[in-house]
């Protein structure tokens, strides 16, 4: 059995830091760097790709609706010929960012209130969609498990995996808990991995009401910028391996 393990990285922005990403690299198996737009910048970029390089991590572009204030979690309007071209902006950046390190990017990951919206959303989810496919077929499209993108993925003949969050705690549709909410996060290690290892083996979301959806499970996410991030991905990685999961890249993933 095996599995990828990302995080959200490279969230830092001038002289302001989010997380520690180069302990959190040293633990996953994939990053999803920020592209400028919800965090990040062009220095930040090109750091936390050579250090992603270093620990053999797969790169990925995380692009957002533009709103560095609010950290991309808040909710805009775009026609979806905006949303096609903010893709396809982000992940060129990053793609140019990497390639001076002699990094490639292999996988796309939606951040914040744009990929809430597109979990349900079809038409917001197909303009995503259409935006990786501009830049290239063979990106994966790392997409919330059931979710509208994994069908939209699909119908844009990309390589999808579908992810499942450590940290975050599903209603019975299988979307997550606002994080408004006093139950949205995850914040206990063992809980964390409990979940994880429960989602892994039994290929299935279980809600904080006890509901199981079935879906795949490719990717597990622990978010870079949550309290005590590090040491939650730590414990999961051992818990997995100690459990026989091995843990591997995306492109490791869906080879």
């Amino acid at each position: 059995m095996k599995v990828n393990l990302n995080s959200d990285l490279g969230e830092s922005y001038g002289a302001w830091t989010m997380g520690d990403d180069a302990a959190m690299l040293a633990v996953v198996a994939s990053a999803n760097i920020a592209c400028g737009f919800h965090g990040g910048d062009w220095v930040v970029m090109q750091n936390t790709v050579a250090e992603a390089i270093k620990n053999g991590v797969s790169i990925g572009a995380h692009p957002s609706y533009p709103d560095l204030q609010g950290f991309g979690r808040r909710p805009m309007t775009m026609s979806n010929k905006e949303v096609e071209a903010l893709m396809a902006y982000q992940i060129g950046a990053l793609i140019g960012v990497a390639a001076t390190k002699g990094g490639t990017v292999t996988h796309v990951k939606p951040h914040g209130a744009i990929n809430n919206k597109a979990a349900t959303d079809k038409d917001l989810a197909a303009a995503l969609a259409r935006g990786i496919a501009g830049v290239s077929k063979d990106l994966i499209f790392l997409a919330p498990a059931g979710s509208a993108m994994v069908e939209a993925a699909a119908k844009a003949n990309l390589p999808v995996a579908q992810e499942v969050f450590a940290d975050r705690n599903y209603d019975d549709e299988g979307n997550l808990v606002p994080r408004g909410q006093p139950n949205a996060m995850v914040h206990d290690n063992d809980q964390a991995l409990a979940n994880v290892l429960r989602m892994v083996q039994e290929r299935a979301i279980v809600s904080v009401n006890g509901k199981k959806i079935p879906c795949a499970v490719d990717s597990i996410c622990v978010h870079g910028d949550s309290a005590g991030a590090v040491s939650m991905a730590r414990h999961i990685r051992a818990g997995l391996e100690k459990a026989g999961v091995k843990v591997v890249t995306l492109p490791e993933m869906l080879a």
